[in-house]
């Protein structure tokens, strides 16, 4: 029977055991959920199945951007408390596993388990983490973004945000990419321009806007062409090149690019720790 890789994360998530060890057990159990849980409690499992019954939503984030601004990577490691996540032993191993990630350009988790750093692949290394620490460790997110423009990285102070922002070509002032990098971190876009807001977002946003209108009195008709307008509003408050600039309400984020002479934002990554 063959294992699809979204079964085996699932059967990790709720047991806190090694890839390879829940894709063997789902095999031997024959695609059965229940039946791998049982298999892999059998086989001594039982403290990372209890360490998985926790949350995981301390830890940090950490970026690397290559000199030519070319090449970048994030990786989120989580913890369950502040005072693992601020030590020093954690953090480096965090900074090891960026490391592979950025020099093997990996894009996804399960890819960056399987790397090794110091002859162990990454996963033992988690498992070794979970039974010296006592806590649950994961890897939850891994970036990499690789572009014929220009990144820029930010990381809020706390490595609890980052951003990584691809420019359309090379920035002329590092602080106006920082700039806008800083404005992602604070004001949170859905996209860079309209078009690349999910249509099911918008129509949802339009039924809100029109419901509203409706209830206040105006006849449907009316509320439909005064719900555009409210989309209007939407798009200033959660589309990146409309938002207002935070450092000078007076423009928007793409008039601000436009008269510092800068490239226009191709795509960005915002991470908040603890979101999927």
């Amino acid at each position: 029977m063959s294992i699809s890789a979204k079964d085996v994360m699932k059967l990790r998530e709720a047991t806190g055991a090694g890839m390879m060890d829940c894709k063997k057990a789902l095999t031997e159990a024959d695609g059965d959920m229940d039946k791998a849980v049982e298999i892999l409690r059998k086989k001594g499992q039982q403290v990372s199945e209890k360490r998985a019954e926790r949350e995981a939503n301390e830890g940090l984030i950490l970026t690397r951007l290559s000199d030519d601004a070319k090449t970048a990577s994030a990786v989120e490691l989580n913890c369950e408390t502040d005072f693992v996540a601020r030590n020093e032993d954690f953090q480096a191993q965090a900074q090891a596993f960026l490391n592979i990630a950025f020099e093997k350009k990996i894009a996804s988790v399960e890819e960056l388990l399987k790397e090794e750093v110091d002859g162990l692949t990454i996963e033992k290394h988690l498992e070794g983490m979970v039974g010296k620490i006592g806590e649950k460790i994961e890897i939850s997110r891994v970036v990499f973004v690789n572009t014929d423009g220009a990144l820029v990285d930010y990381i809020h102070p706390g490595n609890q945000l980052a951003v990584i922002v691809e420019f359309d070509g090379s920035v002329p002032e590092q602080a106006i990419g920082k700039d806008v990098a800083m404005q992602i971190a604070a004001m949170n876009p859905l996209a860079v321009t309209r078009e690349g807001v999910d249509s099911s977002v918008i129509d949802k946003e339009l039924e809100i806007a029109k419901e509203q209108l409706i209830n206040e009195g105006k006849p449907a008709e009316i509320a439909e062409k005064a719900a555009q307008g409210k989309l209007r509003r939407f798009y200033e408050e959660r589309v990146l090149l409309e938002q207002k600039f935070v450092k000078d309400n007076g423009v928007s984020v793409k008039d601000y690019l436009q008269s510092n002479d800068a490239p226009l934002v191709r795509s960005f990554h915002r991470m908040q720790l603890g979101e999927a």
